[in-house]
């Protein structure tokens, strides 16, 4: 292990430690206030080496995630905020989170999910543990359907991009990496939940729109919308080359969203939104989208 930990510094590994453990601050695993495991305890879990995680580390300090101090570790400051008006009786004993919405729409026997997103990297990690549960059969769907909006591929996009030089296509051609990897991966984890009879009807459809992305968006089952605007932030990122570049990106997870419910009165916020939301997101879908 620890041969294979010394060469694990590149790119893809320390990106995939990050990401772990932003999905980890936003699904309550580690609650704000809360210290990470120790870096010999992640690198461990992980299967990494210990600079790995370092890495991993201080680009969630420089995103404003984490704290750390010399001999007191990694403190959680910052965590995926909702604001809902949904009743209280709805809420998750540790707060509201995007798991636990997600979590919620595939309780039901069928499960609806409408997305517009800057990328399915968010989606693929949520999906992957529910597809846990329906495994473990602590949950039992029986049709599952997705449908996601993504930004055009030829689509010039504002974000992320190199600061100081809008020409330069590295972070572009990094965003359709990591895109198409998490897409794939999305579709081949559903598919298996119905090849291995686990669900009897699963539908994913994934189309793209030339609009930019300003805004995050979940429809769940027609009743529930999640929805957050993109935040753009200044900051660096590692290329698999193992370079630093000073980047303008847009912050997805970590961003405060907003939750909508559908009432009995037609008439309710909750309701115009969800409504008005609903037929936004099928107004791009029919007329502006192209299958992939």
């Amino acid at each position: 292990m620890d041969g294979q930990q010394a060469n694990d510094g590149g790119g893809r590994e320390f990106q995939r430690v990050a990401d772990e453990l932003r999905f980890r601050m936003t699904n309550g695993t580690y609650p704000e206030k809360s210290f990470l495991p120790s870096q010999r305890d992640l690198a461990e879990e992980l299967g990494v080496s210990r600079d790995t995680v370092q890495r991993a580390l201080r680009e969630l300090v420089d995103e404003g995630w984490i704290e750390s101090k010399q001999g007191s570790g990694s403190r959680v400051i910052k965590t995926q905020r909702i604001q809902s008006s949904a009743p209280k009786a709805t809420r998750s004993r540790r707060g509201m989170t995007l798991e636990f919405l997600v979590g919620e729409a595939f309780e039901q026997s069928e499960v609806t999910l409408d997305v517009y997103t800057l990328t399915s990297e968010s989606l693929y990690w949520l999906i992957q543990q529910q597809a846990h549960r329906i495994r473990s059969r602590s949950i039992s769907p029986q049709r599952i359907t997705l449908r996601m909006l993504l930004p055009a591929e030829q689509q010039t996009l504002p974000y992320p991009r190199v600061k100081g030089d809008p020409q330069d296509t590295r972070l572009r051609e990094r965003l359709h990496g990591i895109t198409e990897r998490h897409t794939k991966s999305l579709r081949e984890s559903l598919g298996a939940l119905k090849t291995e009879g686990w669900v009897p009807t699963v539908d994913v459809e994934i189309r793209r729109a030339p609009l930019t992305p300003t805004f995050k968006l979940y429809m769940f089952n027609g009743m529930e919308a999640l929805h957050g605007p993109y935040e753009v932030i200044e900051r660096n990122i590692a290329l698999d080359s193992g370079e630093e570049i000073t980047a303008l990106d847009v912050l997805g997870l970590g961003a405060t969203l907003t939750h909508h419910i559908k009432d009995e009165d037609p008439d309710s916020a909750g309701s115009i939104f969800v409504g008005s939301m609903q037929k936004w997101f099928n107004s791009v879908w029919e007329l502006l989208s192209e299958k992939t």
